[in-house]
């Protein structure tokens, strides 16, 4: 089953005997074994039973609270595991830049490799595209990253092919109806940018939950400013991720015609754009599916899905830390 996604506004989560049970309006809308749920988000508004809240505790299953339209709230889960070796490793690298460029190059490097394989295989698809100036920009970005001596010059060559990227990423969109012209966040004005704002937070929940089961502190990182509140090492982690699970579900989601314009709506005052009740479920559903497809990992050279390389890539990260490995190898596919 994975992650559980609640979207009905007023819903009640309850347990009986060892599964949970989501109502609302005196319906009974899901009733899972516990035993099959690794997390669960709760997207508007719902209550929670105390022993549904004390079961998931207990099982060390995270409960994530986001708005309708994605943005983060909160987040109830068990303490940190007891592997105190990991989170001593990662507070001591902290302030040893001999230690966290290489893990900082390679979240960037991972970023924008994946990037540069999307847009070939978007030209491969579509030979009509034109996208050799990006992949040019990416490959100008990505080439000093070996040479860069500080973490501001790798998030300026961060910057610069995140700004190649997504500067011809409307080309990719073949659906007629969606365009894209730049990435806005605060608040998506058009139907591309809530699609990925609303991803990059369902991903964000997912790494946050891989990185705290390997026993790190999320609110420590290296690439991200330390920023109350902010989970930095979740968002260091989740660069790679990105083109690779949230992006690629965007685009099948609109190029496949699972989602058509009549499924966001325009806030008038601030022109904020968000998803329908019915295209909210269907993208949970896209998402989730994509999670669950398979690949072969490179390092490990067997098949896992991608949530499982969640975990994967957080564990290769303590190996690195704790000095079982001389490097971080980020997840890069082709």
């Amino acid at each position: 089953m994975g992650t559980v996604y609640i979207t009905a506004d007023d819903a009640f989560i309850g347990k009986t005997d060892e599964r949970l049970s989501v109502k609302a309006q005196k319906k009974i809308l899901l009733d899972i074994p516990l035993i099959k749920i690794e997390g669960v988000v709760v997207l508007g508004r719902a209550t929670i039973s105390p022993a549904a809240l004390t079961e998931l505790l207990e099982r060390k299953i995270p409960l994530t609270f986001l708005t309708g339209t994605g943005r983060y709230l909160g987040r109830l889960e068990p303490p940190l595991t007891k592997n105190i070796f990991v989170r001593s490793a990662q507070w001591k690298a902290a302030d040893n830049l001999d230690k966290t460029l290489p893990l900082v190059r390679g979240f960037v490097r991972g970023k924008l490799k994946n990037y540069r394989h999307q847009l070939l295989r978007a030209q491969r698809d579509y030979p009509d595209l034109n996208l050799q100036s990006a992949l040019t920009q990416l490959d100008q970005a990505i080439a000093p990253l070996d040479r860069a001596q500080s973490v501001d010059s790798i998030r300026g060559l961060e910057g610069t092919g995140s700004a190649a990227y997504f500067g011809c990423f409307g080309q990719l969109i073949r659906a007629e109806g969606f365009s894209f012209e730049a990435r806005r966040r605060r608040p998506p004005t058009d139907p591309v940018n809530a699609l990925l704002s609303f991803g990059y937070a369902l991903l964000l929940h997912d790494i946050q939950s891989a990185i705290n089961i390997v026993g790190f502190d999320p609110y420590l990182g290296y690439l991200h400013t330390e920023r109350y509140g902010r989970p930095s090492l979740a968002l260091d982690l989740m660069e790679e991720f990105r083109p690779l699970v949230v992006d690629a579900c965007v685009l099948a989601a609109l190029n496949r015609r699972s989602l058509t314009p009549h499924d966001f709506a325009t806030e008038p005052l601030s022109g904020a754009v968000s998803l329908s009740d019915e295209a909210r479920r269907t993208f949970l559903r896209l998402y989730e599916q994509k999670k669950q497809s398979q690949f072969k990992h490179p390092v490990l050279q067997r098949k896992c899905s991608y949530q499982e390389a969640f975990e994967i890539q957080a564990r290769l990260m303590a190996k690195y830390l704790m000095g079982e490995t001389t490097q971080y190898p980020p997840l890069i596919l082709k």
